[in-house]
């Protein structure tokens, strides 16, 4: 399975990068792909170490003004012209989608997917990996959403939440 991943490439605390060592690991382990946005650098980086570490494919999805800090060394790497072109090429390569911590980016990566699938764009599954209840707030806010009638169909069709990896996984059928 192509697994995509939106995550930080800021430096982040270990309470952070140790379950997404764990969750990378469990990747490879179990033979899966990642499809991530190519970045060498912060928790970007530690889930591509730990995919490759275990033996898992690295397919890194990049954008022009950061080809700097595209990892070398991954299985492949492709660069697009813009964020939305990678956004889509990183659904595309994708078989399901798991966002990790993030800021703004991440976030915007996460909507896009979610407002894709609402419109039945797609039907991957979502996953959001809520360590350390990062994404409690999220939850809550989308709960508010269905209850209110924003959103068209059950929230539990466009998106599911993980405590740790091993939830993540199981939650994708991997």
């Amino acid at each position: 399975m192509n697994i995509c991943v939106f995550c930080s490439a800021a430096e982040l605390d270990s309470v952070y990068t140790d379950a997404a060592r764990e969750f990378a690991s469990l990747i490879g382990k179990r033979g899966h792909s990642l499809v991530w946005g190519g970045s060498d650098s912060g928790l970007m980086k530690v889930v591509a170490d730990g995919v490759q570490e275990a033996g898992g494919r690295l397919i890194g999805i990049s954008v022009e003004f950061l080809r700097d800090v595209a990892r070398p060394g991954a299985d492949e790497m492709v660069v697009t012209e813009d964020l939305a072109a990678r956004k889509a090429l990183m659904l595309d390569r994708a078989d399901a989608v798991v966002v990790m911590v993030g800021g703004t980016g991440t976030l915007d990566e996460a909507t896009e997917i979610l407002e894709l699938r609402k419109h039945g764009m797609h039907t991957k599954p979502v996953v959001f990996l809520n360590t350390a209840g990062f994404y409690d707030g999220l939850r809550q806010q989308m709960a508010r959403m269905e209850a209110e009638g924003f959103l068209p169909i059950p929230l539990s069709d466009l998106v599911t939440f993980a405590d740790d990896g091993l939830q993540a996984l199981q939650l994708l059928g991997a």
